[in-house]
């Protein structure tokens, strides 16, 4: 049964990498030619023609889609129109740091929302509580790019604590991280919040305490394991948006990542950049979530056998 379900969740995951590369490919090629922006304003008909027929612009867009797919098979993301360096190289060269900067994100939203999203399910209804909800609708609904430049204005311009660009130190690494980072840290507690009140009012939890279970076995022995689905849902969707939604982020701050890669390379139509970046972001999802999938299967059994007293997979 569980390799039923593997092969299953492998062959949805498999099906959605194609529609992304799919739908990347068409888009960008209907939405315009990159001659237009790569070339001088005066550049001849005859330089156009020429250009296009090396990039292979000039053939049919089935033609075009085959000889990507071709290419993309042997490992070959094809060569940046601007910079004529292979695409996939000059994605890796950027997704250090992207990684690093999705990572501290990551590390900061966990340390600060899971704690305060079990505290506030804990001691629930309490002024405790009310504060931690504020400060998750806080924020959650504060933009990036605006909580970004405050951060700039505070910390580098006015208190000159901290550098506001670049990625020469660890102190480059601390503005950008907890702007990226603070929308998931609320997310993550209020879901942590909604999750842990829920098993709190189960009756194992009234026998755990009946029992004579301290708190802190209650809380992590029994309560905290058993929200751990819908709190790790979020966490597989995020982590791809960590990746994906640096791109603010790395622009407000000038962090040489995948986020100004790619709107670079989007302003002069790269096509190959492009697709490289967004191929590597939606695998990035696309595993994540299904390891999340796989996770469920192992945590809990009746979603491996698809629908147990109405509950759907």
């Amino acid at each position: 049964m569980m390799l039923q379900f593997l092969a299953i969740k492998s062959l949805r995951a498999a099906l959605t990498m194609w529609l992304v590369i799919t739908f990347v490919f068409i888009v960008l090629r209907i939405s315009g030619d990159p001659t237009d922006i790569l070339l001088p304003d005066d550049a001849s008909d005859a330089v156009r023609d020429f250009y296009r027929a090396k990039w292979g612009l000039d053939r049919p867009l089935w033609d075009q889609y085959l000889s990507y797919w071709s290419a993309l098979l042997t490992g070959d993301f094809g060569i940046s129109l601007r910079n004529n360096l292979p695409a996939w190289e000059m994605v890796m060269d950027r997704a250090p740091k992207t990684l690093l900067l999705g990572g501290t994100a990551l590390g900061f939203s966990l340390a600060i929302g899971l704690p305060l999203g079990i505290l506030a399910a804990w001691w629930r209804g309490s002024s405790l509580d009310r504060a931690v909800m504020t400060t998750a609708v806080f924020g959650f609904s504060m933009p990036n790019f605006f909580l970004g430049i405050l951060l700039i204005l505070t910390f580098s311009l006015h208190l000159r604590w901290l550098p506001s660009s670049g990625s020469d130190s660890a102190a480059h690494l601390i503005l950008p991280a907890f702007t990226l980072g603070t929308a998931f840290a609320a997310q993550l507690a209020r879901f942590t919040r909604s999750a842990m009140i829920d098993v709190l009012t189960k009756p194992y939890m009234t026998t755990a305490k009946s029992k004579g279970a301290s708190e802190a076995r209650r809380v992590f022995a029994h309560a905290l394991p058993n929200a751990s689905v819908p709190i790790v849902t979020i966490l597989g969707l995020k982590v791809g948006e960590l990746i994906g939604g640096a791109v603010v982020t790395e622009t407000v701050f000038a962090w040489p990542g995948l986020g100004r890669l790619l709107v670079h390379a989007v302003a002069v139509r790269d096509l190959a950049v492009v697709q490289a970046i967004l191929i590597l972001i939606a695998a990035t999802m696309v595993a994540t979530n299904l390891l999340v999938d796989l996770y469920y299967g192992w945590a809990d059994p009746r979603v491996r056998v698809g629908r147990t007293k109405g509950v759907r997979a």
